[in-house]
């Protein structure tokens, strides 16, 4: 297949390049050499891209070879494995680990992770802003794999119908999802309300897209009681309460969520990229009819959560070496390349949103590069799933009405004060 032909044309350009990963002579396996067989785990691979990029690897590496160990595919249920398995230590099986891009501080300040030598890897080739998600207090403990980041999508055939042009702002949305959706017998406009980490997501991109911010110093200082933080609170909010966000968005994930676009129940929808492929393709409702651009903000296009995952060696990996030379061998361009082609995930690599071929066939490709540019990551704290839950809870609290924003807004900054203080 041309895929396996262009990663083993890139497997051996890296056999050179990270030959200075061990010391001159030693054996893969030998005694002292870090290298060996590896178990790599992750969520869910809901597109089963990721066995063939290491069955490559496999036959390139036959005394290094990697077990791949999916775990679930809920983001709380996966860290809750992947933290029993680190408090293991030496009795851990995991050496490689994906993780979400805002695991990285937690498992770094708790020792969990080993931090790695940046000259190691072509941190220079990446989108600049997914390097930040791999560091915790200036050393890089993980290498950026796949990236993310919110988009706008819409039904560009209903646009189209009415004249206007997508939303650049919170007025402009507004006004649609109030007047045009109704019109077509759609709903206004959805993301992800449900009080699980898409809350969180959701909740800080309408913080950051009113300029605002939730925490600074790797979580030590809150940031959140603010107008800005008011106003990105109170736009969803607003949205539920007088209907142009369906009382359905309260119970939807990214699954769900989608789903009610493509059965073209939705005019605007907030989500990752992977919905727009599913939206535009066989079998869904508006197939053909899906446009994407920038998340809108307050007065301008919005700034997005910077999603994706990491890859980091574990601080009982068996074969170090072995675990660093793979996390090169999937950070490659050939590799990464596949990352985007086979499974629909947007890769860390620049050069490849600029590729002619790729943007004809992912035509979001340079909506989402400057996503990507523009975006922020989420609150980093090495507490963070404490913060995320304090987030969530507070937040559905206000969309469901049992408490103002404003009382909302100075009740998040004092929960997450106390988790600051832990």
């Amino acid at each position: 297949m041309r895929w396996a032909q262009a990663a083993g044309r890139g497997l051996l350009v890296l056999v050179v390049l990270l030959s200075g990963y061990v010391s001159a002579g030693a054996r893969p396996g030998g005694p002292g050499s870090g290298r060996g067989p590896l178990t790599l785990a992750t969520a869910g691979d809901l597109t089963g891209y990721l066995g063939p990029l290491l069955a490559g690897w496999n036959r390139a590496h036959p005394d290094e070879r990697v077990t791949l160990v999916e775990l679930p595919n809920s983001a709380d249920e996966t860290r809750a494995q992947m933290e029993t398995d680190l408090r293991d230590g030496d009795r851990g099986r995991f050496d490689v680990l994906n993780i979400d891009v805002d695991w990285t501080s937690q498992f770094a300040a708790a020792g969990w992770i080993r931090p790695l030598p940046r000259a190691a890897f072509p941190l220079g080739s990446f989108l600049p802003p997914v390097v930040g998600t791999a560091t915790y207090e200036g050393r890089l403990y993980a290498v950026p794999y796949v990236t993310n980041a919110g988009l706008l999508l819409y039904r560009a055939d209903v646009l189209a119908a009415e004249g206007l042009d997508p939303p650049r702002t919170w007025a402009e949305l507004e006004r649609d999802a109030e007047t045009v959706a109704p019109r077509h017998g759609l709903d206004g406009y959805a993301g992800q309300l449900l009080p699980y980490e898409g809350l969180t997501v959701n909740a800080a991109e309408a913080v950051y897209s009113a300029g605002g911010t939730i925490l600074h110093d790797e979580g030590r200082r809150v940031t959140v009681d603010s107008p800005a933080a008011r106003e990105g609170i109170g736009f969803l909010v607003r949205g539920v309460r007088e209907g142009w966000i369906p009382e359905a968005a309260l119970t939807y994930t990214e699954e769900e969520s989608k789903r009610a676009f493509e059965e073209g129940r939705l005019l605007f929808l907030r989500n990752w990229p992977y919905a727009y492929v599913a939206a535009d393709g066989a079998g869904s409702a508006v197939a053909g009819k899906v446009g994407a651009v920038r998340l809108p903000g307050s007065d301008g296009p919005g700034t997005s959560v910077l999603g994706g995952s990491n890859l980091a060696v574990t601080a009982h990996a068996r074969h170090p070496d072995s675990a660093r030379r793979l996390l090169a061998y999937l950070t490659s361009a050939p590799v990464q390349r596949q990352v985007l082609t086979r499974g629909a995930l947007p890769p860390v690599r620049a050069a490849l949103y600029e590729d002619p071929a790729l943007v004809r066939r992912f035509p979001y490709l340079p909506v989402l590069r400057a996503a990507v540019l523009s975006a922020a990551p989420r609150p980093k704290s090495p507490r963070y799933d404490q913060v995320s839950l304090v987030v969530q809870a507070v937040v559905h609290d206000a969309l469901t009405g049992r408490q103002s924003t404003s009382a909302a807004v100075r009740r998040l900054a004092a929960e997450l004060a106390a988790v600051a203080e832990r």
